[in-house]
């Protein structure tokens, strides 16, 4: 049987990649999203009878045990979680609308949470399998303009920790992700109190772009690896080591950048 993974926000960007990705591995694609149209594109793209596509709103809990159920059904086992999905919304603080808290709470962190409890038991029932969460470079050190997003990254980061210590009795290896900015339509959405978007905000900043496919590589290696979190990109590893050992030098230099 072959392996298999099940990836949310397969409809573009990180997903789609990982997706073709671990196809190209051999393995059996759950893609999930909202955007069906999305999901049909990635499953074009991948080997005819070696993927399922599924609707899903990750902050729907009862969504995830039906999609999860049909997945195996249809997998026969599940081998990995990527709990990918999520939403960005930038710019200042005070600015954000009640609504945009409550989509970037419940997406980015409320969805990872139901993700990992509706895969616990298929995950627990397969030794050696994987958990792995979407983080994020902002989930390192927070940025300004990023506050509520990079809380959530920060829950995502503290969710792994503790269920990789918790699970390993289980057989069950909990990974995260913590790209910088990724070339994906997650930068479109127009930051607040502003008429641009967080990509064009990202280019004034001169900071780089990420290819998915270095993440989709990124996703292998955090899979088949010890490691339990993986900065991806210069911008990540850069935080990584200044929020380590200068972390007061990172705040007063993230200050001035204002």
């Amino acid at each position: 049987m072959a392996q298999s993974i099940f990836i949310t926000g397969g409809a573009s960007g990180i997903g789609r990649a990982t997706a073709q990705h671990f196809a190209k591995k051999g393995w059996f694609v759950g893609l999930a999203d909202m955007n069906e149209a999305g999901m049909a594109e990635t499953a074009a793209l991948l080997p005819p009878s070696r993927s399922s596509t599924h609707r899903l709103d990750v902050r729907d809990r009862k969504g995830w045990d039906d999609a999860l159920a049909a997945f195996v059904a249809k997998a026969g086992q599940l081998d990995v979680l990527l709990n990918n999905a999520g939403v960005a919304r930038g710019g200042p603080f005070a600015e954000h609308s009640t609504a945009d808290h409550d989509i970037l709470i419940d997406v980015n962190f409320r969805g990872v949470v139901y993700g990992a409890a509706a895969a616990f038991p298929y995950l627990k029932a397969n030794p050696g399998s994987c958990l792995l969460n979407t983080a994020s470079a902002a989930g390192i050190y927070g940025p300004p303009g990023l506050a509520t997003y990079a809380a959530t990254k920060f829950a995502v980061r503290g969710l792994t920790e503790a269920l990789d210590i918790e699970w390993a009795e289980h057989g069950i290896n909990v990974r995260s992700l913590m790209p910088g900015f990724i070339n994906t339509p997650l930068l479109d959405v127009m930051s607040a109190g502003s008429n641009r978007t967080a990509r064009e905000d990202v280019v004034e900043a001169g900071q780089e772009f990420i290819p998915v496919e270095t993440v989709a590589q990124a996703a292998w290696d955090a899979v088949n690896s010890a490691t339990l979190h993986h900065p991806i990109g210069k911008t990540a590893k850069q935080l990584r080591f200044m929020a380590r050992w200068a972390p007061g030098f990172l705040r007063k230099s993230l200050k001035k950048g204002i």
